[in-house]
Order: structure tokens, then C-alpha cells, then sequence
């Protein structure tokens, strides 16, 4: 079970003493970082099959880390675009996916530096409960996507004397403005995910805009 500072992603956290640069040549220990456990690794793969859409499309992945999800859905037919704080996750992203159909920029994951392009999904995992306005990063993802597009976000609680991250019922209030469809899975009871059993509230939320 990971701990309250590994559940954040290097893309903006409340944790500013956090050397993120540091922390990348370990980042990939944590089995749901980098996926190195077969059954960890089929387990987020069959559930980012489940999240994005069936056709290739252009998927922008912002908190990227050292690029495990963008892996699993350049693998699932998907172009790839990961931005990260980090430069040092960059590097080790660039490596992790050379030679296939993907792009990672040093950026803040708020505001990601694409200019205009657009995408058709934006996946974001463990970083929006750790930005200062989850509000207005959900409005400016939104504004990312082409129409009918998805945002798709893995969230949580961590913690049990001091928690933090941001429940369900408050992130499905923040999209309500926002998306016409939002589905929730909840992700607790599946210990394939994580490595192993998990106490704390884990979920993902796929929305889609328009």
C-alpha cells in the first residue's frame, strides 16, 4: 500500500520539498508505478482498455511519471502526448517509449504546454487532488478535448489519521458544469492494481464532455 506522498505524481503536489528529479530513478519500484508485476501490469492494461476509447486516438497524459500509462495505451493502438514537472521522469518516459508514436514535454500538468492541439482523451492519475483548484484544471482539460471526447481520471483518499486526496461524490460534483456522461468504477477491491490489499478510497471517473 503506498504512502500518502507516493500517491501523488510528480505533476504538482502539496509536498513543495518533494524532489521529484531525485525520486525518478525509484519511482518505478511501486508496483502501480511501474507496473513491473505481470499481473499488476494486465490489470491496469484491461482496465485502460475499458477507459479509452476502441479506436486509435490521440491521448494526452498529464502527471505522466516515468510514462507507464502512456505505454500501455501507445500498446493499445493510441497516439501518445505526456507531460510531467519532472524532467528526470521525462527522460526515463522518453525512454521507456522510444521508437513508438509519443511525445512527453516538461510542463505543469494544469496547463499543459500543447499550443492548440486537441486530443481525444485526457488521462490523469493521482494528480488532481493535489492541485489548488481542481475546478479550474477540470475546466481547462475540458477545453482540450475534441467534441465527445473523455476526460479520464484515477483518483483517491489516502490515509486514515490525516487523508488526503479528493473523494468521488466531490469530483462528480466538480464535473456536473462540465461532462454529459460520467461513469465511476471503484478501484479499492481490486488488489491486482495496487500490488495488494488497499484499505483507503481508490476510483476512477471517465467523463465524457459535451
Amino acid at each position: 500500500m503506498t504512502n500518502d506522498s507516493e500517491a501523488a505524481t510528480s505533476a504538482n503536489t502539496p509536498c513543495p520539498d518533494v524532489d521529484w528529479d531525485a525520486r525518478a530513478a525509484s519511482f518505478d519500484e511501486e508496483p502501480d508505478h511501474g507496473l513491473r508485476d505481470p499481473g499488476v501490469r494486465r490489470a491496469w492494461s484491461g482496465r485502460l482498455r475499458g477507459w479509452l476509447p476502441g479506436r486509435a486516438g490521440d491521448v494526452l497524459d498529464l502527471g505522466c511519471g516515468t510514462g507507464s500509462l502512456s505505454l500501455l495505451a501507445s500498446e493499445q493502438g493510441h497516439r501518445v502526448t505526456g507531460v510531467d514537472l519532472s524532467p528526470a521522469m521525462v527522460t526515463l518516459a522518453r525512454e521507456k517509449l522510444a521508437g513508438r508514436d509519443a511525445v512527453f514535454l516538461v510542463g505543469d500538468a494544469a496547463a499543459p504546454p500543447i499550443g492548440e492541439l486537441r486530443f481525444d482523451v485526457v488521462l490523469v492519475r493521482h494528480v488532481l487532488w493535489a492541485l489548488p483548484d481542481p475546478g479550474r484544471a477540470l475546466r481547462h482539460w475540458a477545453g482540450l478535448l475534441r467534441p465527445g471526447g473523455r476526460l479520464v481520471l484515477v483518483e483517491g483518499v489516502w490515509g486514515t489519521a490525516d487523508p488526503v486526496g479528493i473523494p468521488a461524490e466531490r469530483l462528480i460534483a466538480l464535473l456536473d458544469p462540465i461532462a454529459g456522461q460520467v461513469r465511476v468504477e471503484r478501484l479499492s477491491g481490486d488488489p491486482l492494481l495496487w500490488g495488494g490489499e488497499v484499505a483507503d478510497e481508490r476510483y476512477a471517473v471517465v467523463a465524457v464532455t459535451g
